[in-house]
C-alpha cells in the first residue's frame, strides 16, 4: 500500500528559495541584549517577599505574634518564646507550601508557552516564543499564534484573527506589500505567510495594553467561594467567641491580660486558616501531578472542573483514530469500482491525472497527513516529477458547504493548473456528470465509507477564466475521481470509551467526516447511540430549544464545521451539562474555547487550538482525559476529606476551652494557647499535606459525575462532621468531667483531656481517609506521609508527658498505664463509632482480595495506556 512508500524528498518539497537565511548564534545573542526578551512582563523577582508579606498577615500568625507579646508583658517568658517559635514554625510551613505550590505553577506556566517556527542559519528551528529576537524571520501557518510584531514578506492567503486588538469578529486577509504587519497575539487561521520581526516583547502592540491585560484577575470558581463564605464564615464566629470570652474571663478574673489570652485561645481554636491554604495547594498539586502525567492544565482551576464532567465531546481524526493516513483505494471514472493502490505497479493514465490533481489541491509544503500521502504517492508515480517547475499563485482556502479547498499553480512558461479536493458528495455535485456516471461515483462512495475510509473528492478545471473568480465553486470543475484513505482507530479507543461510559460520562462523536464514515468508525470503537446521526447543516437549521432536545439522545455528528460545533457544545451547557471538547484544529477553536474544558492535542494540535483549551494532551492520547477525570474526582474527594477533617476536629478544640470556662468547672482552663498552637500545627500538615497525598478511590471511577450545582459540602455531609466532632467533644470533656469528679489535680485533669484529644486526632485521621469505606479497607491505601505524619504526633506526644522541661511548659505531667488505656479507650469509641456507621451504610461484601484495590490516575490508566 502507499503508507509504505515515502522518501524525504516525496514528503517535503523543497522551501522556496526567497526565504531569507536568518540570523547567526552572534546576531540572535546580539539582538536579546538590545532588546531584550520576547515577555510582556519581566518575570516577578521578588515573590518571595510577597509569600512573606502574604503570611504575616494572615489571622493565625497574627494572633500567634499577639498572644506570645502578652506572654512577654506578664512575664511568662518560656510561653512566649514557645509561641514565638511556634510562629516561626507555622511561618516555615506556610512558605514552604506556598513555594511548592509556586514552583508547580510557575513549571506550569512555563511548558504552556507558545511555540515559533522561526529560520535562523539557514535552517528551520521550533523555539518558544519568549526566544524571539528582532529582525528574526518568523515563519507561519494556518493554526498558530504569531509570536511577536514583524512585516510580512509573503503570504500565500494568509488571514488572520486580530479580534483582541480591533475587537472584530472576522479575520483579515494579509498581503505581503511591503507595508502590512502581523502582530504578536493575533492567530493565522488561514494560508502561510513568512515576517520579520520587528517588535519584541513590550515593545509590540500587544505589550502597549499588556498593563492592562495583567490587571485582569481570573474570576474566583465556586468552589473557591464556598470556602472563601465558608472560612469568612468561622472567622466571624471566632471573633463573638473572642469578645464573649474575654469579656467574661475579664470580669471573671479581673484581669484584662488574663482575659485576652483566654480570648485569644478560643479565637485560634475557631479559625479554620487550614482550609484556604488546603485549597490553593491541593488545585496548584493536582495541575502539577497531571503535568507529571503529561497533562498540561493552563489554570489550576481547571482541576476542579474535570471532576465533575458529564459530557466528553471528540474529534474522530487522531483522538479516536491514528491520523496515519495511507492512501488505500482510488475511483475514477469508468473503473466498475473502487481499487486498491499498490506500491511500483503500472498505473493507466486516469489513475496518474487522479493523483496528480489531488496533489496539485495540496500545499506545497503539506503538514496534513493525507496532503502527505497524495505527495508520496504523485513522487512515486509520476515519470517526471514536475513540482519545481510550478509555483502556486493563487489559494482558496477550506470553505464552501460541503468544504473544498482549491489551488491554482503556474509554469514558469505560463501554463496554468486548476485543481480542487474536498467533501466527495459536494465535489461530486459540483461537477457536470452523466447521471450514470454520476449514480457510480456516488454507490463508490457509500462503498468506501461505509467501509470507515477517509474520502476526498478530485476534480480539475480545464477552462481557466481570465478573472479568477470569487467563489471557488463557481470554476467549470471536471471530476476526476475519489481518493480513499485508511485511518484506522487507535488500538486504545474502545478501550478508553468503555472506561469513559464507567465513570458515567456521556460521549459524542464530532467530525468533519461523512456521516457514513464516522458510522462505521463508531461501531468499531464502540460508541454508544450511534444510530441517529446529525449533520453540521442539520446543526444550523435546528432552534435552540429543538437542538437541546436533540443533543440529549445524538451521540454522533457529521459534516461539522466550526459554527455548527459551537452550537453543539451551546445546547449541552444549557441542558446543564459540563462540558469538555477534544480538538487540534483551528476550526475547533470557537468550540474549544465555549466548552467548560477544552482538550487539546499536544503534538499534532495547532497552536490556536492549544492556546483556546485549558488542557492539552502532550501525548496525543484520548486515555490522558480518563487519567485527568480520575485526578479531578481524586483532588475534589481528598480535599473534602480534608475539610471534614477540620471540621470535626475543631469542634472539640473549640468547646474544651469554651465549656469549662462558661459552666465555671473547678478547673474553668484546661486548654491554653501553647496546647491549641500544638493541635494546630498537627492539624495543618494533615490537612493540606497528608490528605493531598492519599491515592484515588478503588470506586470513584465508578461513580457518576458529581452535579455542577451541588454545593461543596452538602447538609449531610456537613452535619456528619458536626456529629464527628461533637462526639470526640463528648468524650473528651467527659473524660475531663470525670477526672474532676475523681479528685484529680489541674495538672492531671489537664494531662489526660490534652492526651484524649492528641489521640482523637490521630484516629480522627485514620477514620477521615474515607468516608465510604471502612479501616479494613483503607489501611492498605498507599500514603508513606501518612505514618510519618502520626508517629511524629505519638513522638511528641510522648515527649511533652516524659520530658520535664516539656511537662512545664504545657503544665502536664506523666500517665500511668491504666490512666493512657483510659484516654485510649475514650479516643477510640468517640472517633471509632463513624466506622461502624460506614459499614451499616454500605456493607462491604467478600474480601479485600477480591475487591479493586485504591490507585492513583496512572495506574487507573495502565491497561489503556500502553504505545
Amino acid at each position: 500500500m502507499l503508507a509504505t512508500l515515502h522518501t524525504a524528498s516525496a514528503t517535503e518539497p523543497a522551501r522556496p528559495e526567497g526565504i531569507p537565511y536568518g540570523l547567526s548564534p552572534e546576531e540572535v545573542l546580539l539582538q536579546r541584549q538590545r532588546f531584550g526578551k520576547n515577555v510582556l512582563a519581566p518575570a516577578t523577582r521578588h515573590r518571595f517577599w510577597a509569600i512573606v508579606r502574604g503570611i504575616a498577615t494572615e489571622p493565625m500568625f497574627m494572633l500567634l505574634v499577639v498572644t506570645a507579646g502578652i506572654y512577654l508583658l506578664i512575664g511568662s517568658y518560656s510561653e512566649a518564646y514557645v509561641l514565638l517559635a511556634a510562629t516561626a514554625l507555622v511561618a516555615g510551613i506556610s512558605l514552604y507550601q506556598e513555594a511548592r505550590s509556586d514552583r508547580a505553577l510557575l513549571a506550569l506556566q512555563q511548558l504552556a508557552q507558545p511555540l515559533a517556527r522561526v529560520r535562523r542559519a539557514g535552517q528551520d528551528v521550533a523555539l518558544p516564543a519568549a526566544d524571539l529576537v528582532v529582525n528574526d524571520i518568523l515563519l507561519v501557518a494556518e493554526g498558530e499564534q504569531v509570536g511577536a510584531d514583524g512585516v510580512l514578506l509573503e503570504a500565500h492567503d494568509l488571514e488572520a484573527d486580530e479580534s483582541f486588538l480591533t475587537g472584530e469578529s472576522l479575520s483579515v486577509s494579509k498581503a505581503a506589500d511591503g507595508e502590512q504587519q502581523l502582530f504578536a497575539g493575533s492567530s493565522v487561521v488561514g494560508g502561510t505567510g513568512v515576517v520579520r520581526v520587528t517588535a519584541v516583547g513590550s515593545h509590540t502592540r500587544l505589550g502597549h495594553i499588556g498593563g492592562l491585560i495583567s490587571q485582569v484577575k481570573t474570576p474566583p470558581t465556586p468552589l473557591q467561594q464556598q470556602v472563601s463564605s465558608f472560612v469568612r464564615r468561622m472567622a466571624m464566629v471566632g471573633g463573638g467567641a473572642f469578645v464573649v470570652v474575654w469579656a467574661y474571663n475579664w470580669w471573671e478574673s479581673g484581669s484584662l491580660a488574663h482575659g485576652l489570652l483566654h480570648g485569644l485561645t478560643i479565637a485560634m481554636a475557631v479559625l479554620p486558616e487550614e482550609i484556604p491554604v488546603a485549597l490553593s495547594s491541593f488545585m496548584a498539586l493536582g495541575a502539577w501531578r497531571l503535568m507529571q502525567q503529561r497533562l498540561l492544565t493552563k489554570q489550576p482551576q481547571t482541576v476542579e472542573t474535570l471532576g465533575s464532567a458529564t459530557v466528553i465531546c471528540v474529534d474522530k481524526t487522531g483522538t479516536l483514530t491514528q491520523n496515519r493516513m495511507a492512501l488505500s483505494q482510488v475511483y475514477y471514472p469508468g473503473q466498475l469500482g473502487s481499487i486498491a493502490f499498490e506500491e511500483n505497479k503500472e498505473i493507466s493514465a486516469p489513475l496518474a491525472d487522479l493523483l496528480a490533481t489531488a496533489m496539485w489541491a495540496s500545499e506545497p509544503t503539506p503538514f496534513d497527513p493525507m496532503e502527505q500521502a497524495l505527495h508520496r504517492a504523485y513522487a512515486q508515480t509520476a515519470v517526471l516529477d514536475e513540482r519545481p517547475a510550478y509555483r502556486m499563485v493563487h489559494e482558496y482556502p477550506l470553505g464552501e458547504k460541503p468544504p473544498m479547498m482549491t489551488h491554482v499553480v503556474a509554469h514558469h512558461d505560463g501554463r496554468l493548473i486548476v485543481a480542487c479536493k474536498g467533501a466527495p458528495e459536494g465535489i461530486i455535485a459540483r461537477c457536470r456528470l452523466p447521471e450514470t456516471e454520476k449514480a457510480q461515483a456516488l454507490a463508490t462512495l457509500m462503498q468506501l465509507a461505509t467501509a470507515g475510509l477517509r474520502v476526498l473528492g478530485v476534480a480539475r478545471c480545464t477552462t481557466i477564466p481570465e478573472v479568477y473568480p470569487a467563489s471557488q465553486a463557481d470554476f467549470a470543475w471536471e471530476f476526476k475521481g475519489l481518493v480513499a484513505f485508511t485511518d484506522p482507530p487507535k488500538p486504545t479507543a474502545a478501550a478508553v470509551l468503555g472506561q469513559l461510559y464507567e465513570a458515567g460520562l456521556q460521549v459524542k462523536m464530532i467530525t468533519g467526516d461523512n456521516a457514513l464514515t464516522a458510522a462505521a468508525i463508531a461501531q468499531q470503537v464502540g460508541l454508544r447511540h450511534k444510530e441517529q446521526v446529525l449533520t453540521g447543516t442539520e446543526v444550523m437549521a435546528l432552534d435552540p430549544t429543538a437542538l437541546e432536545q436533540r443533543v440529549s439522545t445524538v451521540d454522533l455528528y457529521a459534516r461539522m464545521f466550526p459554527e455548527a460545533k459551537l452550537r453543539v457544545i451551546e445546547a449541552l451547557k444549557a441542558n446543564g451539562q459540563v462540558v469538555a471538547m477534544t480538538g487540534d484544529g483551528v476550526n475547533d477553536g470557537p468550540a474549544l474555547k465555549a466548552a467548560h474544558i477544552g482538550v487539546a492535542m499536544g503534538h499534532r494540535g495547532t497552536e490556536l487550538a492549544r492556546q483556546a483549551a485549558d488542557l492539552v494532551l502532550l501525548d496525543d492520547d484520548l486515555a490522558g482525559m480518563v487519567t485527568a477525570i480520575s485526578y479531578g474526582r481524586r483532588i475534589y474527594d481528598n480535599l473534602k476529606k480534608a475539610v471534614q477533617y477540620i471540621i470535626a476536629i475543631h469542634i472539640p478544640l473549640i468547646l474544651t476551652v469554651l465549656v469549662p470556662s462558661l459552666l465555671a468547672w473547678q478547673y474553668p482552663v484546661l486548654l491554653g494557647p501553647v496546647h491549641v498552637i500544638f493541635l494546630e500545627l498537627i492539624m495543618g500538615p494533615t490537612c493540606s499535606i497528608i490528605f493531598e497525598n492519599e491515592p484515588m478511590e478503588a470506586d470513584t471511577m465508578q461513580r457518576p459525575p458529581r452535579p455542577v450545582t451541588t454545593t461543596f459540602l452538602q447538609l449531610q455531609e456537613l452535619g456528619s462532621s458536626l456529629v464527628q466532632g461533637l462526639v470526640i467533644a463528648a468524650g473528651v470533656l467527659g473524660l475531663a468531667f470525670y477526672a474532676q469528679r475523681l479528685g484529680y489535680s489541674e495538672t492531671l485533669t489537664r494531662t489526660v483531656t490534652f492526651t484524649t484529644l492528641v489521640l482523637a486526632n490521630v484516629l480522627l485521621t485514620l477514620v477521615s481517609r474515607s468516608r465510604h469505606h471502612t479501616l479494613r479497607r483503607t489501611l492498605y491505601y498507599h500514603n508513606p506521609l501518612l505514618p510519618a505524619m502520626l508517629a511524629l504526633t505519638l513522638t511528641l506526644l510522648v515527649l511533652c508527658l516524659t520530658v520535664p522541661a516539656l511537662q512545664q511548659l504545657f503544665q502536664l505531667q506523666s500517665l500511668t498505664w491504666l490512666q493512657l488505656l483510659l484516654c485510649a479507650a475514650v479516643a477510640v469509641v468517640s472517633t471509632g463509632w463513624f466506622e461502624f456507621y460506614k459499614a451499616l451504610r454500605s456493607p462491604q461484601r467478600g474480601s479485600l482480595s477480591n475487591e479493586a484495590q485504591p490507585t492513583t490516575g496512572t495506574n487507573y490508566t495502565a491497561t489503556v495506556n500502553t504505545r
